[in-house]
């Protein structure tokens, strides 16, 4: 597999996550490089880890996890969105912009699920792991990071509501992964 390829299909799955980066930025009220610094190695992080895992499972396991992938995601994405758009409407204004592990954790993997099919059509084309993967990490990394701080300045030039938009983007991320694998042929 080419660099360039590789490259591509890194960005294509930094997507969400960057998405998702933009949406938190947009809610943080301190502790901005922290935060931005922790989101983008979770995502890189698991953007990498998936598809090794996937790599490293093969088919039997693409059997398992490709009928509710969608499903997992979608859960995650609209629980986290819409527990932002609840706490930027009846919450605290404080309340809600700090980032818990759990939640890191938690839309990391929700937004990581589709690597691991990645890695497994690795394994089906019988490619080397080590260098998708690295770069992988590195590109999500990098435009997460990018992505959170992007948001943190739309949050301060938009205010507090600006919740509202960043919950229903994650709802929507998830809406659309979850359409694209039940309107996807089989």
């Amino acid at each position: 597999m080419d660099a360039i390829t590789v490259i591509l299909i890194a960005v294509g799955l930094a997507m969400d996550a960057f998405a998702v980066s933009i949406a938190r930025g947009m809610v943080v009220k301190e502790g901005r490089l922290r935060e931005a610094l922790l989101l983008a190695a979770l995502f890189g992080g698991f953007q990498a880890l998936m598809p090794l895992i996937g790599w490293l499972a093969g088919l039997s396991f693409r059997d398992l996890i490709a009928g509710i992938d969608h499903w997992i995601a979608f859960g995650l994405l609209t629980i986290i969105g819409a527990k932002m758009i609840y706490d930027a409407i009846w919450g605290e204004e404080e309340e809600g912009a700090d980032l818990t592990m759990l939640t890191a954790l938690t839309l990391a993997i929700a937004t990581s699920i589709d690597a691991l099919m990645v890695g497994l059509s690795f394994a089906f084309l019988e490619t080397s792991i080590l260098v998708p993967v690295l770069t992988i990490g590195v590109v999500t990394f990098g435009l997460c990071f990018v992505g959170f701080t992007f948001g943190c300045r739309l949050g301060r030039l938009f205010g507090g509501k600006i919740r509202v938009v960043g919950g229903l983007i994650l709802i929507l991320i998830g809406v659309r992964i979850l359409l694209e694998h039940l309107t996807a042929p089989a």
